[in-house]
């Protein structure tokens, strides 16, 4: 580990460590009552036609499609059963998942001995909670990613399918980190973290991330970040990446949104690689049971620092959701994607540089 590594990470644990101390003396005047564990869950299923009718029936590119990467069959994009407690001081979460998304989700877990895709397959979150204070909380385990706009949750998001600005950040990250409330709007997070989306790790380094956040009844915003070394048996050449969202609710029925990605990815000897991506998102109820969604971005990986290839990806979706009762949600989405290299699958020799979906989703919660 170098001398930087070493530092970043002594004065993250130094950090958690102070905040542990400093709730050992609260004083606790009355015993309070165990919380109820909560159990739930939900089923998301979909049809997806692409225009290219791919051979292998795979859309998106390598490594993404968390959503309806399947095309031209009915399939099931995710099933989840979760429990969990509020953190009175001490709660827990377990998040148990299976389908399509499971398996592109953990794509990328370094193999090993007891770790590896196969082995954490059927996780999404499992993580204990301490509740220090009103101000102070404190999580270790796996948890959803600080970063980004859409989770892993299609349900969740204001679109079916999940933008490119989010299947290339990360949905999971495993570690601990430090949550503190500063103000009513503002707080902060502090992370240490095995990497980039990884149970497993994949080197003898951590990473190191940060949030600071804004909220109140209609604006919110929050810088996220991320450093560490995140090559695989390689200590030395860092990832660096910087992700800025606002929301904002002009009226009770539309929201806005705006999400900035900027990554700098060191290489071996002297080289290096950066991307960026821009996303813009509205959204328009019309009422509790229907709403109608929009989603512009560009993504622009001119180094392949992340994508797999030198390229510039452009998308457009327009989802309508209907909710005809409380516990269904269906989205009919349109999504057209353009790439500046050949990276869409059409028949077994050939690619083309876009695709066009359209998708039926469903998903059922109990």
């Amino acid at each position: 580990m170098n001398d930087r590594n070493q530092t970043l990470l002594r004065t993250a644990i130094l950090f958690l460590t102070a905040s542990l101390l400093a709730t050992a003396s609260i004083a606790q005047t009355a015993e309070p009552a165990t919380p109820t564990v909560r159990f739930g869950g939900f089923v998301d299923g979909y049809y997806a036609w692409n225009a290219n009718s791919p051979d292998s029936h795979e859309n998106f590119v390598p490594g993404t499609g968390t959503s309806a990467k399947r095309s031209n069959e009915a399939a099931l994009n995710l099933v989840a059963l979760e429990f969990s407690r509020d953190a009175a001081p001490v709660g827990f979460k377990l998040s148990l998942v299976a389908g399509n998304g499971a398996d592109i989700v953990h794509a990328g877990e370094p193999q090993g001995t007891a770790t590896g895709s196969e082995t954490f397959r059927h996780i999404y979150e499992a993580s204990i909670t301490y509740k220090a204070s009103d101000r102070l909380t404190l999580k270790g385990g796996v948890f959803p990613s600080h970063i980004g706009m859409e989770g892993f949750f299609s349900k969740d998001n204001w679109n079916y399918t999940r933008s490119w600005l989010g299947e290339f950040s990360p949905y999971y990250q495993t570690g601990v980190h430090a949550g503190y409330v500063f103000t009513d709007h503002w707080s902060g997070e502090l992370h240490v973290l095995n990497g980039w989306q990884i149970i497993g790790e994949n080197n003898d380094s951590k990473s190191i991330g940060g949030k600071i956040a804004y909220n109140s009844e209609t604006l919110s915003a929050s810088l996220n970040t991320f450093n560490g070394p995140e090559l695989a048996n390689n200590d030395d050449d860092w990832r660096h990446f910087g992700n800025l969202l606002v929301a904002y609710k002009p009226t009770s029925k539309l929201s806005l949104g705006g999400s900035l990605d900027l990554g700098h990815q060191e290489l071996p000897g002297s080289a290096s690689a950066d991307w960026t991506g821009v996303g813009a998102y509205a959204r328009y109820a019309m009422n509790d049971c229907a709403a109608f969604a929009v989603r512009a971005e560009q993504f622009d990986d001119p180094d392949n620092g992340i994508t797999g290839t030198a390229q510039k990806l452009r998308e457009m979706t327009v989802t309508y959701e209907f909710r005809p009762v409380a516990n269904l949600i269906l989205k009919i989405e349109g999504r057209h994607d353009r790439s500046t290299a050949a990276v869409f699958k059409k028949d077994a020799d050939n690619f083309g540089r876009k695709q066009t979906l359209l998708i039926v989703g469903a998903v059922a919660t109990f």
